[in-house]
């Protein structure tokens, strides 16, 4: 059979590929230490399930607008005004199957064949796969652990053409952990204002997730650039959500209303009462929020504490999210030689880096418990002294 060119250059996620082995080898009867998918083990809160049981028993099971209810689409609007100072009116919010499925939307109704997106090295493993689909063209911007791996406005200018469609920004960080500063936005902002023909989106989807040290500032407050920022979020980890698919997409009403079409005839509408539970979401108590951050807080310490002790890794200290992105770059693997024997030797699974265009690291991600985080970084570093005596190291 042969297949549409626009799949040729795409790969499959390598996260769902090495989490879906672990899920596998479990029910094989194996003892996995899970670090490769990005899902809180949470449950979801209890106030949201209610909800949206609610929904079910009101009969909220028809059709719903594409672009989402109206009441989802309000609480939407106010919780971006009161939370990120960001302005937008209920109609220029879209609601999505899933975050991811935001930035879908977003790159079939922005881009043109030939229009380069910048992404920042490393990125969230989907971002290239869908400016590819669009037609677009990724250009990549090396950032590095001595940035904390975040792109600077030198960088920035010098990747900018007359082709230039669109910046992505990931803060809160996937795959790094890391967060802008208020001044490092800014000065991001400054570039993009001397090119009015660059859009950028604001992957927000951990914005809820930031440690002490690390506040979240969204671009979109900015006045110069704010009718061209495009903000991507969701309830997937803040609420842990995961399985619920909601995501949205904040945006000038021109751009939401060709995005709203894509969706009108792809998905249609978002599941008319898992939407009901997302208004709870963000009308209701947010203590989960906050009991779920203190939780993550503690893991991310003990799983920095833990990698800090194994010679040949090293790794900065992620200020949100859930996720270290520690380098291999001292043990002679690649990052798939490296996660690869690590799952088939020891029952760790991890991403290797090559994923987020990083080949000298691996993600973990600590959205599991702590006797998970214990057991998985002895046996990763009994995996790391072995593979130092096995004299591998420098080949």
């Amino acid at each position: 059979m042969q297949f549409a060119d626009r799949l040729q250059p795409i790969t499959p996620s390598l996260t769902l590929a090495i989490s879906t082995k672990a899920k596998e080898m479990k029910s094989a009867g194996m003892d996995v230490c899970d670090f490769s998918a990005g899902e809180p083990d949470f449950d979801t809160p209890g106030h949201i399930r209610e909800a949206a049981k609610l929904a079910l028993d009101q009969g909220k099971t028809r059709y719903g607008a594409a672009a989402g209810v109206s009441e989802l689409r309000q609480a939407i609007a106010t919780k971006l005004a009161q939370d990120n100072q960001l302005e937008f009116a209920p109609t220029q919010i879209m609601v999505t199957n899933g975050g991811k499925h935001s930035l879908y939307n977003l790159m079939m109704a922005l881009l043109n064949p030939g229009d380069q997106v910048i992404i920042p090295v490393p990125y969230w493993l989907s971002y290239p796969e869908m400016v590819r689909l669009a037609n677009g063209v990724p250009v990549f911007v090396q950032t590095s652990e001595a940035t904390s791996y975040k792109i600077t406005p030198e960088q920035l200018a010098q990747a900018i053409t007359p082709q230039t469609k669109l910046l992505v920004l990931n803060s809160p960080a996937n795959p790094t952990g890391m967060v802008y500063s208020q001044t490092e936005i800014e000065a991001i902002a400054t570039v993009l204002e001397h090119h009015p023909q660059v859009y950028v989106v604001s992957d927000e989807i951990y914005e809820q997730i930031c440690y002490p040290g690390a506040t979240h500032f969204s671009i979109g407050t900015i006045p110069a650039i704010k009718e061209r920022v495009i903000i991507s979020s969701g309830f997937a980890k803040a609420y842990s959500m995961t399985g619920w698919r909601i995501g949205y997409l904040a945006a000038p009403l021109e751009l939401i209303k060709a995005a709203t079409t894509i969706q009108g005839h792809s998905t249609s509408n978002v599941c008319t009462f898992a939407q009901y539970g997302a208004i709870a979401a963000l009308t209701g108590s947010q203590e989960c929020v906050t009991k779920m951050r203190l939780e993550f807080l503690k893991r991310r310490d003990l799983m920095c504490r833990r990698l800090s002790e194994i010679d040949g890794i090293t790794c900065p200290k992620p200020q949100g999210a859930f996720y270290l992105f520690p380098s291999i770059r001292e043990l002679g693997l690649t990052s798939l030689e490296f996660s690869q024997a690590l799952l088939e030797e020891c029952y760790v699974a991890v991403v290797p880096g090559v994923a987020f265009g990083a080949d000298h690291n691996i993600r973990l991600s600590y959205a599991t418990d702590r006797d998970t985080i214990e057991r998985g970084c002895d046996r990763l570093s009994t995996f790391v002294k072995n593979l130092r005596r096995s004299g591998y190291l420098g080949r």
